[in-house]
């Protein structure tokens, strides 16, 4: 009797246990703000500099992000979200690979994560298509 006491007792807990940590790791909305670390900013990219520097501004224009300011020598554009500036800087790693970085330009990075997400997906599809000149 008591080990089936015991049993019940520990397979409740166990159950409670599951219901908070599921509660806990519920994910917010892409929209809603949200601490976003360093590292999820940064994203590596099969393509050449030149190419996902153009696919970066493809992506904030079909996202509709307003764009500030293009800066094609230094490989960066501003542009703004909700009232806040962000800038996207393209760096080649070597000819088959570049690096896109989209962080906000006042340094808080509590902003709606799917600023980077979109962003980083509309690139992702699109990176084998041909450019036209």
């Amino acid at each position: 009797m008591k080990k089936v006491l015991l049993t019940f007792i520990l397979a409740l807990s166990s159950i409670t246990y599951a219901a908070e940590v599921t509660q806990q790791n519920v994910q917010q909305p892409l929209t809603v703000p949200q601490n976003i670390i360093f590292e999820d900013c940064t994203k590596l990219f099969a393509t050449n500099k030149e190419k996902l520097f153009y696919l970066t501004l493809a992506s904030l224009s079909a996202n509709r992000f307003l764009i500030d300011e293009v800066q094609t020598t230094n490989g960066y554009v501003i542009f703004t979200v909700n009232k806040n500036q962000y800038i996207a800087t393209i760096a080649g790693v070597d000819n088959a690979n570049s690096i896109l970085k989209i962080t906000p330009c006042n340094n808080v990075y509590n902003f709606p994560p799917g600023i980077l997400v979109n962003t980083f997906k509309y690139i992702d599809l699109n990176i084998n298509t041909e450019l036209k000149s």
